[in-house]
């Protein structure tokens, strides 16, 4: 899906073709014509595209006869992108400057262009493409510290949960979430590295000392966001590891009772098998024979199962 926008009183309004100054916004996916002929229609290179809509792209910068390229990875909820049960994932975010337009591409509807499609900042316009950019690269920050919370609030419901039950469910639950940490904490450390070198570089031309400052605080808050994101996914190892070990220790427990159970049984099931022999046996010819074995053999098993309860093996 293409789409031409353009800030007027305050929000962007859809246009009906292309024009000079204006955001492009593409959701993919496209097949293969469509993106020769996006190529085309906007002037850009072929692989400017093809990068953009590629879900295992890495973050990065590059420029080509004054056409500047940056992708970024943005947090989304994984609803059959792909094949792991991941809560969330991530997916690139391509922003392309043209000397006319400004372009941004996604395999896939995002929450962070969305935002800025439905509810845009006032510094957030194609007039001032620098700040256009580091709003989006700021928006991204947000958006990874938000899913980094929710994913650590469903990490402390299925912890209580975990407190009372030994389900396998709860257990891969716990691990579906490690796997979104996994995608979040290597795709937040790849936007910190592409940033910095953006920094370094001043690939973004920056000149107003405010912009600057502002692409450092950034940076910064994506450093935070990645140690929140390596300390949750700490926190989560360490959680998994500990039920793993009560689940363990709950299975021995029940194995423990099983087999106390089984021994304690074993006695009357041993006197009634001797007496169950066609031989000679003891008290066969008394009248309360089989009253005296029943309640020795009761005598036994309730000497058994109280030795067996005072060593706390039950």
């Amino acid at each position: 899906m293409i789409t031409y926008l353009k800030k007027q009183n305050g929000s962007f309004q859809q246009l009906a073709a292309l024009e000079p100054g204006c955001w492009i916004n593409l959701y993919g996916p496209f097949n293969n014509e469509e993106v020769h002929q996006l190529s085309e229609k906007l002037s850009i290179e072929l692989d400017f595209i093809t990068d953009s809509l590629d879900v295992d792209e890495r973050s990065r910068y590059e420029s080509e006869d004054g056409v500047d390229l940056i992708v970024l990875k943005t947090p989304v909820r994984n609803t059959g992108i792909t094949d792991t049960e991941a809560i969330y994932i991530t997916i690139p975010i391509g922003i392309i400057r043209t000397a006319e337009n400004i372009i941004t591409i996604s395999p896939y509807r995002n929450p962070v262009i969305d935002y800025f499609m439905e509810t845009p900042p006032k510094s957030f316009t194609t007039n001032d493409v620098e700040a256009f950019i580091l709003n989006i690269f700021e928006r991204n920050v947000m958006m990874f510290q938000d899913f980094l919370k929710n994913l650590n609030n469903r990490r402390y419901a299925y912890e209580k949960e975990l407190y009372y039950s030994s389900r396998n469910e709860d257990l891969a639950n716990l691990l579906n979430i490690q796997k979104s940490l996994i995608y979040i904490v290597t795709n937040i450390r790849s936007n910190e590295l592409m940033m910095m070198k953006t920094q370094r570089s001043n690939f973004l031309r920056l000149k107003d000392e405010e912009k600057i400052d502002w692409l450092s605080d950034i940076v910064i808050e994506n450093s935070q966001a990645l140690e929140m994101s390596e300390m949750y996914s700490n926190i989560l190892n360490g959680t998994m590891d500990t039920f793993a070990s009560i689940i363990s220790n709950n299975l021995n427990g029940v194995m423990k009772r099983l087999t106390s159970v089984t021994i304690v049984l074993m006695v009357p099931t041993l006197i009634a098998s001797f007496y169950g022999m066609n031989v000679a046996l003891p008290l066969e010819s008394n009248p309360y024979g089989f009253i005296i074995i029943f309640g020795f053999t009761i005598l036994m098993t309730l000497v058994m199962a109280w030795y067996f309860v005072k060593r706390n093996w039950f």
